[in-house]
C-alpha cells in the first residue's frame, strides 16, 4: 500500500498492463473486485488515496509573483518606469519615487483583478465535471468521474464519454469513437469476448474502452482498470495542450479599440509636448506631463475591467444554474431572438408518472405522483383492484419494467431514478405493483436486446418466460401499432384489424390530446433469439398489449418565463419527439402557442425542402414527432432569416444542431457528456426558465461593460481634454503628472470595476434584443463619451483658471484642478448607471459596491489634500473653505447636467410617441 502511495505522490508512470489479453474474471481477480456488487464505499476510499484522482495532470496555475511580472510587462506600465529612472537621474527623487509607487499599485490592483477572474473561471470548470454511473456496494449511483478508482464497475450508455481506461464486461450494440486517441472517426465495435495476445495497438483492442472516447451506439459495463495519468490518454497527456479561453467579440473590438487609442494617444502626446515647449514650458515638466498623458488617453486598465466583470458575471449566471462553458455566449446571449427548447424536463418538472393504463379494452387509473412507489390500481367504476391478479395489466407492469434500464434508489431526500424518466415512470408504476426490478431481474434476466434510438423511436428486449423466449418491445404507438399483426384482448391474441388499429389510434389522440405522454407494448413469442439479431427480424409481426399514459407537468415557473422572453422580443419554440396533441396541450398552457401559429410534425418536415421550411419557419411555434436531425434543418431555416437561436440538447445526435445554433444550451441532468461538450451553455437544472434568466444576465453583463466603458473613456477624454486646452491657451499644464497617474489609479479603476457589478436595470427584459453586429458605443454612447468627458475636463480647466485669476498659487490652482476632476469624476460614476434612467428612480444604493468605491476614492482624494505629508507627494495645497465651496459646486455640475439631459431625453420621445 504504501509503495503506492509513494508512486502516486511522484507522479510515476506505472508499467502499462495488457488487460485486453487476459479474461474477465482474470482481471476481476488481479484488481479484487466483484462483477456483480462491485467496490464497497470503503474500499473505494481506500484506493482513492492510493491511486489518485481520476484526473489528467494540468499545467500548474499562474502564481501570484508570475501574475505581477506579467503586470510589469505591459507597454504603459514600462513608460511609466522609463520616466521613473529619467527623473532620479535628473535628480527628482520625489518624483520618481512615487511614480515607482503608483506603478506598483497598479501592477498589485491588476493581480487582485486577475486572480479573481481565474479563480471565478476556475469555479466554473469545477461545476461542469463529468459525472459517472458506477456500481458501488451492488447499487448503480452516480459519482464524479474524478472518484473513478481501479476496480469499480461503470455503466455506459450512447453519448456517454467513457471515464476511465476499462476492460468489457458486458456490451450490446456497443460502439464507441476513438478519434481522440487513434485519431480514425469511424466508430469502433466493441466486443467482451474478444481477446487478443500480444502486443495489439489501442485502436484493436476491441475488448477495451479508453478514456476521452464517446459511446456512439448500445451500452455497455465495463470494469475500470487504470485511472488518470496512467490511461492511455493520461499516457499522451504531455502532447495535450489546454485550449486557451476564446475571447469574446467585445474583447477583440476592445484590443482593437486600445490600438486605435494608443496611436491616438501618440499623436496627443507629441502634440502637447510640441506645444508645450513652443509656449516656452520646462521641458522635463513637459516630457513628464507628456508621458503622463499618454497613459491617462489609454484606458489601460479597461480589458482587465472587462475581462473580470465577465468572469463575475459568468459567476452569477452559475448561481442561477447557468453555468457559461464559452465566454462569446454572454454576449450571444443579448442578442437571441428565439429559443428553441425541448419540452420534457425543460418545459415541464421531468417527474413522468403513469396516472393511466390501457389494455385489452380498459382503462385503469394508477393513483400517486412522482417517484414514490406507492399508489392504487382503480378500474373504470373507481374500484380499486389487484393488479397482478389481472393478466394484461401484469403484461403491461412486467413489459415495462424488463424493457426499461432505469433504476429506483431510495435516498434521504425520498426516491429518486437514475436514468431516463420516461422508463422511470415504468419502473416505479410496477413497483406500486409490488413488482421490484433487482428481483424481477434475477426471475427474468435479459438475454438481448436491441437499444432504442431516436430514428426507430423503440426498444427491444428478449426475456425467458414461461418456458419460452419472449420479446418486449416498448416505443411509439403509432409505430408499434403499424410493425403490429395482432391484439392482446380479455379473451386472448385476436388479429389486429384496420378498424382496430384506428380505434386504438384514436384512444392514442384522446390520452396525448389530455397533455399526456404516451407509450406503447408490445410482444412476441419465439422458439428461440433469431440469428443476426436487427430490428427488421425482432420488431415485425408483433402483438400489441397497451398503452402507458404518463404526465409530466409544466415547470410553474416557466409560464412567466415564456411571457419575460415575449416581451424581450424572443420567441419561443418548442421541438419535440412527443406527439402532436401532447405537445399542443403543453404549449397552449404555457402560452408559447397563440392562435394563429403554425405547427408542423417531422412527418410534415421530412415532405418539405428547405425552401418551403424557410418560408413557414417563421410562423411555427411548435414541432411535434420530430428527430434530432430535424432540429438542424429547422435551426439553419431560422437562421437564414437572421434570427440569433438558442437550442436546447441533450442527446448525442442534438451535437450537430447545438454547434449549429448560436447559443447552444445542452442539459445538466439528463444531457449527456457529447452534448454538454457541443455546447456553449449547460443548465444544471434543465429549466426553460433558466434560460431566460441567461438571457436577462447576459443583457445585464454586456451594459455592465458598456458602462464601466463609458465610464473609462469619458473620464480620459476630460483629462485630455483639460491639458490639452490648458497648455494651448498658455496656462500650462493644469495637473501635475503625479497627479495624472494618481486619478487614473484612484479615480477611474475601482469605479468602473463597481459599475460592472450593477444589478440589471429596469426593463433590461422589456426592450428588443441587440443587434449582432450592433457597435459597443451604439445607442448615443460615443456621444455622450465625448461631451460629458469634455464637461469634466472644462470643469477642470475652469476651476484652474479661478484660481489662478483669483492670484492663488500655482499649488492652489493644481489643487482645485485636481480636485475637481477627481470628485467630477466620481461623480460621474453615477450617472453612467444608466444611458436614460434617472439616478432617482434607480436609487443611490442599489449598487454597493459603486457605493464602497466612491467613498474609499473620496476617501483616498480627501487625503492627499488635507495630510502633510502625502501635500508633498502629490504637490497639493490646503484649500480655503471658499475653495472648496468652487470644487464641490463644480463637481456637481455633471449629474445635474446628465440629469437634465435624460429628462429631456425623454421629453422628446413622448412627444415623439404624441405625434
Amino acid at each position: 500500500m504504501l509503495k503506492l502511495y509513494t508512486i502516486w505522490e511522484e507522479d510515476y508512470e506505472l508499467p502499462e498492463k495488457k488487460w485486453y489479453a487476459m479474461e474477465i474474471h482474470q482481471v476481476c481477480q488481479e484488481l479484487n473486485s466483484d462483477l456483480h456488487q462491485g467496490l464497497n464505499q470503503e474500499e473505494a476510499n481506500e484506493r482513492l488515496k492510493i491511486y489518485g484522482p481520476n484526473v489528467l495532470k494540468e499545467p500548474p496555475p499562474r502564481s501570484l509573483f508570475s501574475m505581477f511580472i506579467g503586470q510589469l510587462k505591459e507597454i504603459l506600465v514600462l513608460i511609466l518606469i522609463g520616466a521613473a529612472i529619467i527623473s532620479g537621474i535628473l535628480g527628482e527623487w520625489e518624483d520618481s519615487i512615487v511614480i515607482l509607487v503608483i506603478v506598483m499599485l497598479n501592477a498589485v490592483l491588476g493581480v487582485y483583478q486577475e486572480n479573481k477572474a481565474e479563480q471565478a473561471l476556475k469555479a466554473l470548470k469545477e461545476m461542469t465535471k463529468p459525472a459517472a454511473k458506477v456500481v458501488r456496494n451492488g447499487m448503480v449511483t452516480q459519482v464524479d468521474a474524478g472518484e473513478l478508482v481501479p476496480g469499480d464497475i461503470v455503466l455506459l450508455d450512447a453519448g456517454d464519454f467513457v471515464p476511465a481506461d476499462a476492460r468489457l464486461i458486458e456490451a450490446v450494440s456497443l460502439r464507441a469513437n476513438e478519434a481522440a486517441l487513434t485519431g480514425e472517426s469511424v466508430p469502433v465495435e466493441k466486443d467482451p469476448a474478444m481477446i487478443a495476445a500480444g502486443e495489439v495497438p489501442v485502436g484493436d483492442r476491441k475488448n477495451m474502452l479508453f478514456m476521452g472516447t464517446i459511446i456512439t451506439s448500445g451500452r455497455g459495463k465495463a470494469l475500470v482498470v487504470e485511472t488518470g495519468m496512467n490511461t492511455q490518454l493520461g499516457r499522451i497527456a504531455q502532447l495535450l495542450q489546454e485550449t486557451p479561453l476564446e475571447p469574446t467579440p467585445l474583447q477583440r473590438r476592445l484590443n482593437e479599440l486600445g490600438k486605435t487609442l494608443g496611436m491616438a494617444a501618440g499623436v496627443i502626446v507629441a502634440l502637447v509636448f510640441a506645444t508645450g515647449l513652443w509656449r516656452g514650458e520646462d521641458v522635463l515638466d513637459m516630457f513628464m506631463t507628456a508621458i503622463s498623458l499618454a497613459v491617462a488617453a489609454v484606458p489601460e486598465g479597461l480589458p482587465a475591467v472587462v475581462t473580470i466583470v465577465l468572469a463575475l458575471g459568468v459567476t452569477r449566471m452559475s448561481q442561477r444554474q447557468a453555468v457559461i462553458r464559452k465566454l462569446p455566449a454572454v454576449e450571444t446571449l443579448g442578442t437571441a431572438t428565439v429559443i428553441c427548447s425541448d419540452k420534457t424536463g425543460t418545459l415541464t418538472k421531468n417527474e413522468m408518472t403513469v396516472t393511466q393504463i390501457y389494455t385489452a379494452g380498459n382503462f385503469l387509473q394508477v393513483t400517486g405522483t412522482g417517484y414514490q412507489p406507492d399508489g392504487r390500481f382503480l378500474n373504470q367504476q373507481g374500484n380499486e383492484i389487484a393488479p397482478l391478479t389481472d393478466r394484461n395489466l401484469e403484461l403491461m407492469l412486467l413489459g415495462g419494467l424488463l424493457n426499461s434500464d432505469a433504476r429506483l434508489e431510495a435516498t434521504e431526500k425520498g426516491y429518486r431514478v437514475i436514468g431516463d424518466p420516461t422508463e422511470g415512470a415504468l419502473v416505479v408504476v410496477a413497483a406500486k405493483a409490488g413488482l421490484i426490478r433487482e428481483k424481477v431481474e434475477k426471475t427474468y434476466p435479459r438475454l438481448a436486446e436491441i437499444p432504442f434510438d431516436s430514428a426507430r423511436k423503440m426498444m427491444t428486449t428478449f426475456h425467458h418466460i414461461d418456458g419460452s423466449i419472449q420479446s418486449f418491445t416498448k416505443g411509439a404507438p403509432d409505430v408499434l401499432l403499424a410493425r403490429s399483426t395482432g391484439v392482446m384482448t380479455g379473451q386472448g391474441i385476436e388479429p389486429l384489424t384496420g378498424e382496430m388499429r384506428t380505434r386504438l389510434l384514436q384512444i392514442n389522440s384522446q390520452l396525448a390530446s389530455q397533455g399526456q405522454r404516451v407509450l406503447a407494448l408490445a410482444v412476441r413469442r419465439w422458439p428461440e433469439i433469431p440469428a443476426g439479431l436487427s430490428p427488421d427480424t425482432a420488431e415485425q409481426d408483433l402483438t400489441f398489449v397497451g398503452f402507458y399514459a404518463m404526465q409530466d407537468p409544466p415547470r410553474p415557473e416557466v409560464k412567466e418565463a415564456v411571457a419575460v422572453s415575449g416581451r424581450a422580443g424572443i420567441r419561443t419554440v418548442m421541438i419535440t419527439g412527443d406527439h402532436q396533441e401532447t405537445a399542443m396541450a403543453i404549449a397552449k398552457e404555457l402560452g408559447i402557442w397563440k392562435q394563429g401559429d403554425g405547427v408542423l410534425t417531422g412527418a410534415q418536415l421530412d415532405q418539405m425542402d428547405d425552401q418551403q421550411l424557410k418560408e413557414v419557419v417563421n410562423r411555427v411555434t411548435v414541432y411535434a414527432r420530430v428527430s434530432p436531425e430535424d432540429k438542424l434543418r429547422i435551426v439553419a431555416a431560422l437562421k437564414e432569416h437572421k434570427h440569433v437561436v438558442a437550442m436546447t440538447g441533450d442527446g448525442v445526435n442534438d451535437a450537430p444542431a447545438l454547434k449549429r445554433a448560436d447559443i447552444g444550451a445542452a442539459m445538466g441532468i439528463t444531457g449527456t457528456e457529447v452534448a454538454k461538450e457541443a455546447s456553449d451553455m449547460v443548465l444544471l437544472d434543465d429549466n426553460f426558465a433558466t434560460i431566460v434568466n441567461a438571457v436577462e444576465e447576459g443583457r445585464t453583463i454586456y451594459d455592465n461593460i458598456r458602462k464601466s466603458i463609458q465610464y473609462l473613456l469619458s473620464c480620459n477624454t476630460g483629462e485630455i481634454v483639460a491639458i490639452f486646452s490648458a497648455i494651448l491657451l498658455g496656462l500650462g499644464s493644469p495637473l501635475t503628472p503625479i497627479q495624472i497617474l494618481w486619478l487614473n489609479l484612484v479615480t477611474d479603476g475601482p469605479p468602473a470595476l463597481a459599475l460592472g457589478l450593477e444589478p440589471p436595470e429596469k426593463g433590461v427584459m422589456d426592450r428588443p434584443p441587440r443587434k449582432p453586429k450592433e457597435g459597443v458605443f451604439a445607442g448615443g454612447m460615443g456621444i455622450n463619451i465625448v461631451w460629458q468627458g469634455t464637461m469634466i475636463g472644462l470643469l477642470a480647466l475652469f476651476s484652474y483658471w479661478l484660481a489662478l485669476s483669483w492670484g492663488r498659487t500655482l499649488d492652489e490652482a493644481h489643487t482645485m484642478a485636481f480636485v475637481t476632476m477627481a470628485l467630477s469624476q466620481l461623480v460621474h460614476s453615477f450617472n453612467v448607471r444608466s444611458m436614460d434612467q434617472s439616478l432617482l428612480s434607480i436609487g443611490l444604493g442599489t449598487n454597493r459596491s459603486l457605493m464602497y468605491a466612491f467613498l474609499a476614492s473620496i476617501s483616498l482624494q480627501v487625503a492627499v489634500v488635507l495630510i502633510p505629508f502625502l501635500r508633498g507627494i502629490f504637490e497639493t495645497a490646503v484649500l480655503r473653505t471658499s475653495d472648496w465651496a468652487v470644487v464641490l459646486s463644480l463637481s456637481l455640475v455633471p449629474l445635474v447636467a446628465v440629469e437634465i439631459s435624460k429628462l429631456l431625453g425623454k421629453l422628446i420621445v413622448g412627444k415623439k410617441g404624441r405625434l
